[in-house]
């Protein structure tokens, strides 16, 4: 299991490598059910890997100037202070038992494991829709700050609690309402991700028994396939790894739906 969970761990950034976005929805189920962590840990280990590996897009989308650091951190700001909020002084102080119905018990890392699953729902029906957001953006057009502001904390709160980047939410967010091209929200988003889910982990330091050498491992697998997913990128059709990548992510959430609920 530990093996098929570190190969896990090459499919989570290589994903993230090619599409710029997704590989936190694959790396908490792999941390949760595949090497038994608790929910609340996985989470900080998945902001950890996804943060880390994340940089090393960032950096190259930097190099090759796509990255618009006024629009990120415009937006990732107010992100950062609400996931930091979130892992440092919320998730703590959430009780163990939720709710008693009828006998039966709603825990928090049952709700952490539910919630993940319904945006992952959510996600893999956006991948499996055609692409309906513009590449091209008129520049006349002015960005709507406010809501970018709100969009932050909204995305800053619900990552937090589940662990992941949110690339599914950031990038439409950035081509809706900064009216950035796609390959420059991809990019964007990709900054976004890592600098938000880094800080998001730091919130968990003191909270949390981090395994420094098991998450150093896997992130170090992780960080390889982020390279091995830039790398063929250039090579492999988007729209159809994006469709099968829909899929898997959709399986996955009913998996984690039918062995949260019904189990």
């Amino acid at each position: 299991m530990h093996l098929i969970g570190f190969s896990g761990a090459l499919t989570v950034d290589l994903v993230l490598g090619i599409m710029g976005s997704g590989g936190s929805v694959i790396a908490i189920p792999i941390f949760a059910y595949l090497f038994h962590i608790s929910p609340v840990t996985t989470t900080a280990y998945s902001l950890f890997v996804v943060g880390t590996s994340a940089s090393v897009g960032a950096f190259r989308n930097w190099k090759a100037g796509l990255v618009d650091f006024r629009i990120a951190f415009v937006f990732a700001i107010p992100a950062f202070i609400a996931i930091y909020v979130v892992r440092k002084y919320a998730l703590p102080i959430i009780p163990t038992e939720l709710m008693v119905f009828k006998g039966f018990v709603v825990t928090k890392d049952m709700a952490i494991m539910v919630l993940l699953a319904i945006l992952m729902l959510f996600s893999a029906i956006s991948m499996l829709q055609k692409d309906k957001l513009s590449t091209k953006s008129p520049l006349s057009n002015p960005y709507n700050y406010p809501l970018m502001i709100f969009q932050g904390i909204f995305i800053g709160l619900l990552t937090g609690i589940v662990g992941i980047g949110g690339g599914f939410l950031i990038i439409p967010t950035l081509v809706v309402l900064a009216k950035l091209p796609m390959k420059k929200a991809v990019a964007t988003s990709m900054f976004v991700i890592a600098m938000k889910s880094l800080i998001g982990f730091m919130g968990d330091l003191g909270n949390l028994e981090i395994n420094w050498s098991f998450l150093g491992a896997f992130t170090l697998i992780s960080v390889l396939g982020t390279y091995l997913g830039i790398y063929l990128s250039t090579y492999i059709n988007s729209a159809q790894l994006k469709k099968f990548f829909g899929w898997m992510v959709l399986i996955i959430a009913i998996g984690i739906l039918y062995k949260e609920v019904l189990t």
